[in-house]
């Protein structure tokens, strides 16, 4: 697959080869991120590396977003695992620039999973409906594998963070309410992260919505969008999605300003930008003026979906560790 000139220089890094197309979660090169190898989850932006402190007492299951974007569909409706330019998109995009937000809060786990396209979330006709559903199952058995492969032989009984974004919280929400919602491995959850798809008020049984900063056990969720706009999809949902505002991540206080905002690390990961973005909950989505920084790729969209968390950087990012100090104090 042609991936941007950006991805190009990294991608000869990724020579292995799969024979059968199968992750083998026992395999470092099927992890995106891992603690036992250096991958750019573990990057720090310069401007906080002073007083940075990692922390290993808590394990962070992030799910990647989708990053096989082609229209074309070279690979048909999954991605592979091994292929090296989309590799190489994935681990200098989503890996560095979201799940690097956690790496001061526990171990970064992220797997290599066979991806649905992003076509499969607009089906065309019946048939593109098949075989979407489909691409999707594939997608979450690989990610469900490769959480089960970590929990066997990696977590050791260490609490849990759950992090996803876009196609990565498709599949965790089936994960939690799979695996967590209910279940022993409840007692572990530190905080879910479910950001950038709905999150339906009535999903988990027994999972609660984070209504405080310092609550653990509990789900986070929002999805971007410029104050006041809601697309057309949204307005026909049949319900009111969860919403939690990542600069107050208090349900009594559904409005703060953009000085509240300690920085977001946008198209320089090096620079954090501070007062970026305001967050403004409103009819189950999460609103924002127009974001301030230089060079933004956002000023003619109404849609901040590919910035969710990146406005939100440092907030999220301070925000975990105080749940896994609170969640240890328990």
């Amino acid at each position: 697959m042609a991936c941007s000139n950006r991805y190009h220089q990294f991608a000869s890094q990724y020579t292995f080869k799969s024979p059968d197309g199968l992750p083998d979660y026992s395999n470092l090169d099927d992890w995106a991120a891992h603690p036992y190898k250096h991958d750019p989850s573990d990057s720090v932006p310069r401007a906080l590396l002073d007083g940075y402190r990692p922390d290993s007492s808590a394990d962070v299951f992030f799910i990647h977003p989708t990053t096989y974007t082609a229209k074309e569909r070279p690979f048909g409706w999954n991605a592979p695992v091994d292929d090296a330019d989309l590799n190489a998109k994935t681990d200098y995009s989503t890996i560095l620039f979201q799940a690097s937000i956690f790496n001061a809060a526990g171990r970064v786990f992220s797997p290599r999973y066979r991806q649905a396209s992003l076509s499969a979330y607009y089906p065309k006709n019946a048939d593109d409906t098949t075989h979407a559903r489909a691409a999707f199952e594939l997608a979450y058995q690989d990610v469900k594998t490769a959480f089960l492969y970590y929990l066997q032989n990696n977590n050791n009984g260490r609490p849990i963070i759950i992090a996803a974004h876009s196609q990565g919280t498709t599949h965790a929400k089936r994960l939690l309410k799979e695996l967590f919602d209910g279940k022993p491995l409840q007692s572990r959850l530190v905080v879910a992260y479910l950001i950038g798809m709905p999150l339906e008020p009535d999903y988990f049984s027994t999972i609660p919505f984070c209504a405080s900063p310092l609550q653990t056990g509990c789900a986070c969720s929002w999805r971007t969008y410029k104050e006041g706009y809601t697309p057309e999809f949204i307005k026909q949902e049949k319900f009111i999605s969860v919403v939690t505002n990542p600069l107050t991540w208090n349900a009594a206080s559904p409005l703060a300003n953009r000085s509240l905002n300690t920085g977001g690390v946008l198209l320089n990961f090096n620079k954090p930008v501070k007062k970026v973005a305001n967050a403004n909950v409103g009819k189950g989505l999460l609103w924002t003026d127009k974001p301030h920084f230089f060079g933004n790729f956002l000023l003619r969209s109404n849609n901040y979906h590919i910035a969710d968390m990146n406005l939100y950087y440092l907030s999220i990012r301070e925000n975990v560790k105080q749940r896994v100090v609170a969640f240890q104090k328990k």
